[in-house]
């Protein structure tokens, strides 16, 4: 996985670097300049669509024990800012996200349940989205072609990730646990075994509750909707005139390709290529698209630094404490 996160990284940046002088740095600076301070309302934007996320990871926790929502809020902030700029493979912020649940009190299989069951929520969701921005992008061109090859995609990603869905119906933690145990026999994989199948337990309580599952793939949806709202915001104060469809295309198969690069940290370059490719089928010119994606870049910067830096202070402070406790006894 290092490897792999190394050379995805080496490659994005080559591409990157590729994309900025083909097009010419000093007119897409001259684009970005121009957006100004109009720039900072894109992240100040992004807090609806990450409230909407959010509400719909509160909505998997079990009645009773969710934790309050502007926990959820600011843990989920933190594991954003770990996924968009630390190169975790896109899932680093996610075990973040479940390693803050459970310093807030809620055991470890909810929490891990919670972020796991997001995650598949997250996969359906967005493959319904890619799918309305293919078709309106369809729609606006006619099909050429477009419709066919993206979708057979889609479904391959679906199938692929209703098998993890089932994996984990069915149990997948017990039983690697389970063979685990029975290639070394000792108290600490019997551990192992009991936190897998609490683990499982959490799981399937979770699909089970049908609607809860189904208001946090609603808000989930919602999230990725509304987030093309940034992208629109991106465009105006570029100076370029754009519809919500055409932000919604945007953001729909740009987020495909950011997903599909999961290896590549924040897909450097490859966001790039795919706002070029994207933008050319709306009439947007490359200098613009590749300055649309360093605006959103800017955004991913202005909330993830000061995301990361709490972070840290909060892991400096919990190790600090248990120094100190260790000195007193």
């Amino acid at each position: 996985m290092k490897v792999a996160l190394f050379l995805g990284a080496c490659a994005g940046l080559a591409l990157f670097a590729f994309l900025l002088m083909r097009q010419g740095l000093g007119e897409i600076a001259g684009f970005v300049a121009a957006a100004g301070w109009g720039m900072l309302l894109v992240p100040a934007f992004h807090l609806a669509p990450m409230t909407a996320d959010t509400l719909g990871w509160w909505k998997l926790f079990p009645s009773g024990r969710r934790p309050r929502f502007r926990q959820l809020l600011w843990m989920r902030w933190l594991g954003e800012s770990v996924n968009n700029l630390l190169p975790a493979a896109q899932v680093g912020g996610d075990v973040l996200r479940a390693r803050l649940v459970m310093l807030g009190g809620v055991s470890g299989p909810v929490a891990g349940a919670s972020v796991v069951a997001q995650l598949t929520v997250g996969v359906f969701t967005q493959a319904a989205f890619t799918l309305l921005g293919v078709g309106l992008l369809a729609a606006r061109r006619g099909g050429e072609g477009l419709l066919a090859p993206i979708a057979g995609s889609l479904v391959i990603a679906v199938v692929l990730f209703g098998g993890f869905y089932a994996v984990q119906r069915f149990g997948m933690f017990r039983l690697l646990a389970k063979l685990a145990s029975r290639l070394r026999e000792s108290d600490a994989w019997k551990s192992i075994l009991e936190n897998g199948s609490a683990f499982d337990t959490e799981v399937r309580a979770v699909y089970q509750r049908k609607r809860d599952l189904a208001m946090s793939g609603a808000w989930t949806m919602l999230g990725w909707v509304v987030g093309a709202g940034e992208i629109w915001i991106a465009l105006w104060v570029l100076g370029v005139p754009a519809t919500f469809a055409e932000a919604v295309i945007l953001e729909s198969l740009s987020q495909a390709v950011k997903g599909v690069m999961f290896l590549v940290p924040g897909a450097l370059g490859f966001q790039e290529g795919g706002f070029i490719v994207i933008g050319a089928a709306l009439g947007i010119p490359a200098p613009m698209a590749l300055a649309l994606s360093l605006v959103r870049r800017f955004r991913d910067i202005a909330m993830g630094v000061p995301g990361l830096l709490i972070w840290q202070w909060i892991e400096g402070r919990r190790l600090w404490n248990r120094r100190g406790a260790t000195a007193e006894t």
